[in-house]
């Protein structure tokens, strides 16, 4: 496909998200959506109008099907989705209080499941050297051979000019040599990177501090090619610093709140477009993405409230914000 913009790599899988807050108990009710951040920010950069694709690999079965049909339906390239002869992966969802969530996953190191089966054959890599932006998440570093092909694509990326985004995207219960493990994944990764998107509560497990004016600090001394770090900060808003010497604050916008899962996924959609794309000034893009991930929180599953840039308008009009889309 001609003309992508934007590449996401990594995980893809199956969201299986509970209809009430609480523990799993006998008859909970489930619901299935799509998911796999990469994959949820493709959707995201897509209803914003831009073109992306996926590359990354779901398996031979129902849910396979599934979540490529929902890629393409939404106007995602999907030509570098591979499928693999195994199951798709799933993450479980666990409900929480004021729509917060943890996750349980069915995937590697746990069971042997598709999205970590990506190769180096299954890439595109000349395709690879015309795009604009590459985005990829921490998930993806836990496992070969997925690993070293995300790895390899962050350096082909980086080395062609392109923004190289990167999401830790922390989750504990897939690293079975625990946080030590995932911080030298973090900091491989990190040296390829030209952004990085952080949440609030992966500070103190990957970086030592719960300051996230000095989480940025670190993370632009610890990378060299690194011109953007960015800690999201849930209902506080996100803080941005650059190597240029810019820092910005941005509140959040007040919403109620049904599901936050993926939210940090249109957030990271919202800063590739309006930041690495379009190129607008820091504080206006920290802001957009602020509003698409807002919009997102106001419905269940990670890409269900991602936003076309339409309604991302109506959003900020009836609020009063100005702000040319």
């Amino acid at each position: 496909m001609s003309g992508v913009e934007v590449v996401c790599a990594g995980e893809i899988l199956v969201d299986v998200i509970p209809r009430e807050v609480g523990p799993y108990r006998e008859g909970t009710l489930l619901e299935v959506h799509f998911g796999g951040a990469p994959a949820n920010v493709a959707v995201g950069v897509a209803r914003l109008g831009r073109r992306s694709a996926f590359v990354g690999s779901v398996g031979k079965d129902p849910f396979g099907d599934m979540l490529a049909e929902y890629l393409a339906s939404e106007g995602v390239y999907t030509g570098w989705l591979a499928r693999k002869d195994a199951r798709t992966s799933l993450a479980f969802v666990v409900a929480k209080p004021q729509g917060e969530r943890d996750f349980f996953f069915y995937r590697p190191p746990w069971v042997a499941t598709a999205d970590a089966m990506l190769e180096d054959g299954d890439v595109d890599w000349e395709a690879v050297r015309k795009v604009k932006v590459v985005h990829v998440s921490g998930v993806a570093l836990s496992q070969p051979p997925l690993r070293d092909t995300v790895l390899k694509l962050m350096e082909v990326a980086r080395s062609a000019g392109a923004h190289v985004s990167l999401d830790p995207n922390y989750r504990a219960d897939i690293w079975l040599g625990g946080v030590e493990r995932a911080r030298l994944e973090f900091k491989s990764a990190l040296q390829r990177s030209t952004v990085v998107m952080l949440g609030y509560d992966e500070m103190e497990p990957l970086l030592g501090t719960s300051d996230y004016r000095e989480a940025a600090e670190k993370l632009l001394s610890m990378a060299p090619h690194l011109e953007y770090a960015a800690v999201r900060l849930g209902s506080r808003g996100a803080y941005v610093a650059t190597r240029r010497g810019e820092r910005v604050l941005v509140e959040a916008f007040k919403v109620p709140v049904v599901d936050t899962t993926g939210a940090g996924d249109a957030w990271a959609a919202g800063f590739i477009v309006f930041a690495l794309l379009e190129g607008r000034s820091l504080h206006e893009a920290v802001l957009l993405s602020n509003a698409v991930a807002a919009v997102k929180c106001t419905r269940r599953g990670a890409t269900a409230g991602m936003p076309k840039r339409s309604e991302l308008r109506a959003f900020l009009e009836e609020r009063g914000v100005r702000v040319e889309l």
